[in-house]
Formats: structure tokens, C-alpha cells, sequence
């Protein structure tokens, strides 16, 4: 199975129109358009009843000490944590592509609505809902596509995953429960235990660190 998109190369930069934030010269960063990509597929297993699509980013700092300060930058030996910023399912076998500002198009304070989406298919909240909710002014469920928005002071390039999952089941077998929100977490869970028949990955990177952009 092969995954591309018309918006990024494999390994090269995402452009900002699909990034949450963009470098700002006296604010650090402003907020973007927040597109999602556009991703078409082929080389199809036969028998797919059913796709997942989820993106992630491996490089999120896994302590908040450095990130975001003034004279400071966040070290590149820090381990570093997951970052679901997309998970989309029950995908329809028949499905090859998902156009660009399809599911995700502006910044949507306090995120945007879910589980369900365009076409009948399935938005799980992305790592924002977390990363927001301490924050009055935008705590909520994000649910589907959020782009982009590394620490500006990150010293290492971000690298977002694009990775779609070619089920043998017209749909992932993972659920929200009552007082529970479906999140990226439980998607990857249940993905690790379904009848995966192929995947394909695509991979953007992005920086807002002025000193990683030149």
C-alpha cells in the first residue's frame, strides 16, 4: 500500500497552511490555517473493508521546563513523547483520497465538534484536548484534525507520521464509553488488536524555531 499527498513530500517540510502556528517576528507564533493534508492511497489489499488514518508526532517534549521560555531552548537529549494530532475512522474501502480543508479548515478555539464526521466516518479528539486544559480560553475536546505547533524554542525538527491502517473489518472495533472521550490513545490500542492487512506511512516535518528555519 502507498501513501502520498499533493501538499508535502515524504521527509520535507509541511507547509503552514497545514500547520496550527506559524513563526510570529515579535510573538514567537500566530495562529495558521490548520488544513488538513491532502492523502490519496492505492495498492490496496483485496480484502480492506475498512480504513484508519492517524497522525502523530514522536518529538513532543516529554517535560514542559524549557519549552516555550525566554532564553532558553529545549535540549535535543530530552526523551521525547507521542503526540496524536489526527485520528480518523471507519474510513470506506472504497475511499482514495481525503481532499485538503476537508475535515479540518481555521482554528477552532475549545476544538472542533465530534465524534462524528463528514461522510460517516469517525473523529477521535487529538493530544490538544490535554495539552488545553488548563487554558480558560480554549479547554475543550478536539476532536479530528489539529496541525502543527512545536515549542519555538524546540532545538529538534519535528517529524509528523501519517500512517493508514487497511482493516479486514468495516470498522474499528473501539468505542466511546459513557463519561469517556474517544481519544488518539484508544484509537492506537485498538489498532494494535484489529486485523491489520497493510499500512502505508507518510512523513512532513515543521520547526518554529527561527534558528532551525534558516
Amino acid at each position: 500500500m502507498l501513501l502520498r499527498s499533493d501538499d508535502f513530500s515524504d521527509g520535507a517540510p509541511l507547509p503552514a497552511e497545514l500547520a496550527f502556528a506559524v513563526p510570529h517576528a515579535t510573538a514567537h507564533l500566530a495562529l495558521s490555517d490548520n488544513r488538513n493534508p491532502h492523502l490519496a492511497w492505492d495498492d490496496v489489499p483485496a480484502d480492506t473493508l475498512s480504513f484508519v488514518l492517524v497522525c502523530h508526532d514522536p518529538d513532543v517534549p516529554s517535560s514542559g521546563e524549557d519549552v516555550n521560555q525566554e532564553g532558553r531552548e529545549v535540549p535535543s537529549a530530552l526523551p521525547r513523547v507521542d503526540f496524536v494530532h489526527w485520528a480518523l475512522l471507519d474510513i470506506p474501502a472504497q475511499v482514495r483520497a481525503i481532499e485538503t480543508g476537508s475535515h479540518s479548515d481555521g482554528v477552532v478555539p475549545r476544538g472542533k465538534p465530534g465524534p462524528e464526521a463528514p461522510g460517516g466516518l469517525r473523529h477521535a479528539t487529538n493530544d490538544y484536548t490535554g495539552w488545553f486544559a488548563a487554558d480558560p480560553a480554549m479547554a475543550g475536546s478536539y476532536y479530528g484534525y489539529d496541525g502543527p505547533c512545536p515549542p519555538w524554542n524546540d532545538s529538534l525538527i519535528h517529524h509528523y507520521v501519517f500512517t493508514l491502517y487497511a482493516l479486514a473489518v468495516p470498522s474499528l472495533p473501539v468505542v466511546e464509553e459513557p463519561g469517556t472521550t474517544l481519544d488518539g490513545a484508544a484509537v492506537r490500542a485498538a489498532l494494535s488488536a484489529a486485523p491489520v492487512l497493510a499500512t502505508a506511512a507518510l512523513t512532513g516535518t515543521y520547526t518554529l524555531n527561527p534558528r532551525l528555519r534558516r
